[in-house]
C-alpha cells in the first residue's frame, strides 16, 4: 500500500512539476531562514553558560542619583569585594575588575597593542574557573605586577616555548611577570579579554574608599543563597561603611534617609550573570550587549516566515485543486474513504517536507556567512550534532503537518458527484480561510516593512542629528603617552603641514570609549551639607584648543586662551551644567568648587580645588542619544594625554594618515601607530542597531518574497476557478485591462485590509522601541503610507503578471468543454 501511495504521489509532483518546484523552493527558502535565525538565537541564549556555576555567579550593580545626573552602572566600590566575603556568609568568593583602556605590550623591542586587557582581583580563578593551560592556579595573582595569558597570547609572544615565569613589559616602563597560561575565553562571553592583570597593585584597589565607583564585581554564592535576601544585605553593609565617610563632609547628622530623601539615591544590587548579555545595557559594560528584545524579534519573525511558507505551500496544493478533483472522485466511487484520501495526501506533503528540509540545509550553508557579515557573529551548521539531525527530523513532521493539514481536508473533503460534474467550487470568495491567510500574510510584510522603515529612519537621524560637535574629517591617533614627553612636538609638527586645519590633545572625547571622569561639584559659598547644592558633572581635561577643534560652539563668555595665565584655573561648562548649578545670575565669572584631587581621596573641606566659569558651551551629545545630555565642564590640563585629534581637510585621506604617520614614526619609532576616525568611532556606538536593522532589512525582503509567491498561487487559483466567466466575459468583448482589473480587486481588498490591522500593531511597537532613545524621530502617517505603498507596488506587480496571462488566454480553449 505505502508502495502505492508513493508511486501516486511521484506521479503528481511530475504531473505539475512547476507547482511542486514552487513549493518546494519556497518552502525550503522559508525553513532555512528560520534555521538561521534558530543558529543565531541558540548562540545569543549561550552566552557565558560555558563558566563552572554560571547559574551562581552575580554581578553588582549601581542605581545612583545625585547632583541632578542619574546613573546605572556596572560599578562598584574597589573594598566592595572583599566586604562582600567577609560580611555575607553565601558568598564563596568575590571578585573585582579595573578597566583602564589598551596597554603596549613588548618582549623585547617592538610594542604591540593589546585592547583586551584588564586589571583583576586575586579571586578571579575562584569565581571563573577557567582552566589553566599552565600555571599554578593556587595564587595566580596575588602580588603585584603578575599576570595571567589566553593562549591566544601566549602563541603570540612565545610560540613554541613555556611563558609562565617570563615577563612582558607594559607601556614601555613596568614588568609583569607571568603566572599562568589559561584558555581563551569564547567568543560567546560578555567578555573576552586576552590579559589580566594583577589588581593588587592598584592604588585605588588598596584605598579602601567607599565613594568612588571604578570596579565591576562579581561574586559566586552558595547553591542555596536568595538575591532579595543577599541584596538586603549588601544595602545594610554598604550603609554602615558608606555612613561614617559621608558624615565627614555632609555633618554628624547625616544619614541615608535624608539623602533619599533629598532625591538622591545610591543602591547596588546583584545581576545574574546568564542575563548580562541579553538585559544588561548599563554604564561600564565590557563590551556592547544583546537584547532580548530583539531574540524576541527575531524568534518572531522566524514563525512568521516559517507560517508564510506553510500558508504558501496551502495555497498552492490548493490553487490546482482542479487537477486532482476527479481523481478524488473516482477514487470514492470506488470505494476510498476520506481517511485514506487524507493519508494519501499527508503522506505527499510530508515527503515534500522532507525533500524541503535537505535543500533548506544546502540553502542555509549558502546565505550563512552572508548573515554572518551583517549580524557581526560566526555561526555555523552543527553537522557533527545528533541534536541537529533530530531537530530536523522533528521539524520535518511538524511543518509537514502545519502545511498539509488544511490541503488534505480541502481535497478529501470533494463531493464525486460534483467533481464529476465539473463543479469544484465557488472559487475564491466561498473560502473564508484563503481569505484570512492572504490578509494574515500581507499584515506581517506591512509590520515588517513599517519596521524597517522606522529603524533605518532613526539610524538616519542619529548620522545626522547636530551633536553639538564637527565629527568629520577628525583623525584620532591613540597611545599618546608613547610619545613621552613629545606630545606637544608631535602635535606641532602635524599641524604644520598645510592638509591640518587644528588639533588637540585630550583623552576627553564625546565619544564611547574614551576617559570619562565625574566628581561632585558646588557653587562657592553655598553649603554642601544641603545635597540639592551639590552637582554631580563630568570633568574633561583638554589642551586650548579643544572647543576649536571639534567644532563646539561658546554661547556665553569665552574659550580658553593661551595668553590669559588664569585660565589654568578656568572652566567651560555646558547649558546642563548651567541648570543644574542654578547660579544666581549670569554664570560667567562664577567660581565652583570641589574635593581636590580626581577621585575625591580624602574628602578633606580644607584642601578645596576652586574653578572660574569663564565660557558656556552648547550642549553635546557624548554619550548615546538613548540618554540625556548630562553636566560637562572641561578644564585646562597642562600635559594632556590619551588621543591626538586633527581636523584636516577634505583632500585625499589616505594622504593625511600618511603625514600623522611619518610624523609620529620619527619622534616614537617602535611603537605601533593606532588611528581611527572620529565619525567612525560615533557610528561604531549604533553598530549593533545598525547590524539589526540590516538584518531585519534582509529578512524583511525574504519574508515578502515568500508572501508574493502565496499571492501568485491565490492569484493562479482564482484564475482557473474562474476561467469560463473569463472567457465568455472576452468572448462578449471585454479587454485585457478590464479583466486585469476584474481578477486583482479581490486581492486588493484584502491587502487594504491587511493595511488596517498590520498599522495599529506596527506603530505600537516602533512606539515602544523609540521609548529607548531620548532623541529620535517622530512617527507620522507618511511613514504607514508609504509602508502599504511598498506593498501595493509589489502585490500589483505580482497579481498583473498572472491576471495578465488570464486574461490573454484564447476563451475557445477555455470554453471548449462546454
Amino acid at each position: 500500500m505505502l508502495k502505492n501511495i508513493l508511486k501516486i504521489a511521484l506521479r503528481s509532483f511530475w504531473k505539475t512539476k512547476s507547482i511542486s518546484i514552487i513549493n518546494v523552493l519556497g518552502l525550503s527558502l522559508g525553513i532555512a531562514l528560520c534555521l538561521i535565525i534558530a543558529l543565531f538565537v541558540r548562540n545569543e541564549l549561550s552566552y557565558d553558560r560555558h563558566f563552572p556555576n554560571s547559574e551562581r555567579i552575580y554581578r553588582v550593580t549601581s542605581d545612583i542619583v545625585f547632583g541632578g545626573n542619574a546613573y546605572k552602572m556596572t560599578y562598584a566600590p574597589a573594598p566592595m569585594a572583599d566586604a562582600l566575603m567577609e560580611e555575607i556568609p553565601e558568598v564563596e568568593a568575590a571578585v573585582h575588575f579595573r578597566q583602564r583602556g589598551s596597554f603596549l605590550i613588548k618582549r623585547y623591542e617592538e610594542n604591540i597593542k593589546e585592547t583586551d586587557v584588564i586589571f583583576a582581583g586575586k579571586n578571579f580563578l575562584e569565581v571563573f574557573d577557567i582552566p589553566l593551560v599552565q600555571g599554578n592556579r593556587q595564587g595566580a595573582l596575588d602580588e603585584p605586577n603578575t599576570m595571567l595569558i589566553s593562549q591566544n597570547m601566549a602563541d603570540k609572544f612565545f610560540r613554541g616555548e613555556n611563558a609562565v615565569g617570563q615577563s612582558l613589559v607594559l607601556d614601555n616602563s613596568t614588568d609583569y611577570k607571568i603566572t599562568g597560561i589559561f584558555e581563551d575565553i569564547p567568543e560567546n562571553s560578555h567578555f573576552d579579554f586576552h590579559v589580566l592583570l594583577a589588581a593588587e597593585g592598584l592604588p585605588e584597589a588598596k584605598s579602601g574608599h567607599w565613594l568612588g565607583n571604578n570596579f565591576q564585581t562579581y561574586i559566586l554564592v552558595n547553591p542555596n543563597a536568595d538575591q532579595k535576601e543577599m541584596e538586603q544585605k549588601i544595602a545594610t553593609m554598604t550603609e554602615k561603611h558608606m555612613t561614617p565617610v559621608l558624615k565627614q563632609v555632609m555633618g554628624e547628622d547625616f544619614t541615608l534617609e535624608k539623602f533619599r530623601e533629598s532625591g538622591n539615591k545610591v543602591d547596588y544590587a546583584l545581576q545574574p550573570l546568564l542575563d548580562i548579555h541579553l538585559y544588561s545595557d548599563l554604564l561600564g559594560e565590557f563590551k556592547a550587549n544583546f537584547s532580548s528584545t530583539y531574540v524576541y524579534l527575531f524568534v518572531a519573525i522566524a514563525v512568521f516566515i516559517l507560517l508564510i511558507a506553510c500558508i504558501n505551500f496551502m495555497n498552492l496544493a490548493t490553487a490546482k485543486s482542479s487537477n486532482r478533483a476527479k481523481e478524488v472522485g473516482v477514487r470514492k466511487s470506488m470505494g476510498s474513504g476520506r481517511s485514506e484520501l487524507i493519508f494519501q495526501f499527508m503522506t505527499e506533503t510530508f515527503l515534500m517536507s522532507f525533500i524541503s528540509f535537505i535543500l533548506a540545509v544546502f540553502i542555509a550553508s549558502l546565505l550563512l556567512p552572508f548573515f554572518n557579515d551583517l549580524a557581526g557573529r560566526n555561526l555555523s551548521i552543527p553537522f557533527a550534532s545528533l541534536g541537529f539531525y533530530t531537530f530536523m527530523l522533528i521539524g520535518s513532521i511538524l511543518v509537514g503537518l502545519i502545511a498539509g493539514i488544511y490541503p488534505a481536508l480541502f481535497l478529501s473533503g470533494f463531493k464525486p458527484a460534483k467533481v464529476l460534474k465539473g463543479d469544484i467550487s465557488n472559487g475564491m470568495k466561498s473560502s473564508v480561510v484563503r481569505s484570512s491567510l492572504v490578509v494574515f500574510q500581507f499584515s506581517i510584510s506591512i509590520v515588517l516593512i513599517f519596521c524597517t522603515i522606522v529603524l533605518f529612519s532613526q539610524m538616519n537621524f542619529i548620522q545626522n542629528k547636530n551633536l553639538g560637535f564637527s565629527k568629520d574629517q577628525i583623525i584620532m591617533v591613540h597611545d599618546m603617552y608613547a610619545l613621552g614627553g613629545q606630545k606637544q612636538t608631535f602635535k606641532q609638527e602635524v599641524l604644520g603641514n598645510s592638509l591640518i586645519d587644528m588639533g588637540t590633545l585630550s583623552g576627553y572625547l564625546p565619544v564611547s570609549g574614551t576617559n570619562r571622569s565625574d566628581n561632585p561639584w558646588w557653587v562657592m559659598g553655598r553649603d554642601i551639607q544641603d545635597q540639592e547644592n551639590l552637582v554631580s558633572i563630568q570633568n574633561w581635561r583638554v589642551d586650548f584648543d579643544y572647543v576649536k577643534t571639534l567644532g563646539m560652539k561658546i554661547i556665553q563668555g569665552r574659550d580658553f586662551s593661551f595668553d590669559i595665565p588664569s585660565d589654568s584655573s578656568a572652566v567651560i561648562i555646558n547649558e546642563s551644567a548651567v541648570r543644574n548649578f542654578n547660579f544666581d545670575g549670569d554664570p560667567i565669572g562664577q567660581k565652583i568648587t570641589s574635593f581636590s584631587g580626581d577621585n575625591v581621596s580624602g574628602l578633606n573641606t580644607d584642601d578645596l580645588e576652586v574653578k572660574t566659569v569663564v565660557g558656556v558651551v552648547e550642549n553635546f551629545h557624548f554619550e548615546s542619544l538613548k540618554e540625556n545630555i548630562g553636566a560637562v565642564m572641561l578644564l585646562v590640563d597642562s600635559n594632556p594625554s590619551g588621543i591626538a585629534s586633527f581636523k584636516f581637510k577634505a583632500q585625499d585621506v589616505q594622504e593625511v594618515i600618511q603625514l600623522v604617520e611619518n610624523k609620529w614614526k620619527d619622534l616614537a619609532p617602535g611603537q605601533p601607530f593606532t588611528y581611527e576616525f572620529l565619525d567612525e568611532r560615533f557610528a561604531s556606538m549604533y553598530a549593533s542597531e545598525t547590524r539589526i536593522g540590516k538584518v531585519f532589512a534582509a529578512f524583511t525582503g525574504f519574508a515578502i518574497f515568500i508572501a508574493c509567491m502565496g499571492l501568485f498561487a491565490l492569484t493562479a487559483f482564482t484564475a482557473e476557478q474562474r476561467k469560463k466567466e473569463i472567457g465568455i466575459r472576452k468572448a462578449l468583448g471585454a479587454s485585457v485591462s478590464s479583466l486585469v482589473l476584474l481578477l486583482s480587486k479581490e486581492f486588493t481588498k484584502l491587502v487594504l485590509v491587511a493595511f488596517v490591522v498590520a498599522s495599529p500593531l506596527a506603530w505600537w511597537g516602533m512606539s515602544k522601541w523609540l521609548e529607548d532613545y531620548s532623541y529620535k524621530v517622530e512617527l507620522g502617517w507618511e511613514t504607514v503610507l508609504f509602508a502599504i505603498g511598498i506593498v501595493m507596488l509589489i502585490a500589483w506587480s505580482v497579481m498583473g503578471v498572472q491576471s495578465f496571462r488570464a486574461a490573454s488566454t484564447n476563451p475557445v480553449d477555455s470554453l471548449k468543454g462546454e
